[in-house]
């Protein structure tokens, strides 16, 4: 157990160290403002033309249903990238093969990485999704029922991706294993909507 913890942290320390953190924020905070801007616009120029409070309630649930679906995208495609090469870096390069032979089991590899990214995604996707519902609140009054409950089902979403794409990338290439579960989320997606 105590392996499994150590590298989870060190794979959540690589993250930040490569500056995907970083990155994940400024799109977060750029896109959560553009939408923001976007839906203060949308609320101040319906109540202008008189529209009902109801109306303005329907009409940004479905700005914020849109941007959910934005959202669960760049989810799956963070969630594919980052866990394609989290396995298939490390035996291409060798760095697997070099600490296999210490003392760590090659489960205890795969699933201190699933659990340091799974931090990684959780985080994201719950900061990103709390932040937005939390900014529509402040320019519209709407609040979606249970935002809990949504982020959850995003955050959910984003996991299942990232441990197939941890799945793939034990037996694949990282830019073979991150195109199939793109490709896959997106017929996923499809089969969805119709």
């Amino acid at each position: 157990m105590r392996a499994i913890l150590t590298i989870a942290r060190l794979t959540v320390a690589e993250t930040a160290r490569r500056r995907i953190l970083a990155v994940l924020l400024a799109l977060t905070i750029l896109s959560v403002a553009l939408t923001t801007w976007g839906i203060e616009r949308l609320v101040t120029l319906a109540r202008a033309g008189g529209t009902t409070d109801l109306e303005l309630a329907v009409g940004v649930s479905q700005v914020l249903i849109l941007v959910a679906f934005m959202f669960s995208f760049v989810l799956a495609m963070t969630a594919a990238f980052l866990g394609a090469p989290a396995i298939a870096a490390d035996l291409e390069s060798g760095v697997a093969h070099a600490m296999l032979a210490r003392p760590i089991r090659r489960a205890d590899l795969i699933i201190g990485r699933w659990l340091g990214l799974v931090l990684v995604i959780a985080g994201y996707a719950a900061a990103s999704g709390l932040l937005e519902i939390a900014a529509v609140r402040l320019v519209s009054g709407y609040t979606p029922p249970q935002p809990m409950l949504a982020v959850g089902f995003l955050t959910a979403q984003a996991v299942v991706l990232l441990t197939f794409a941890i799945s793939l990338s034990t037996r694949l290439p990282a830019i073979a294993a991150g195109a199939i579960c793109v490709v896959l989320f997106g017929l996923g997606w499809m089969a969805g909507v119709f």
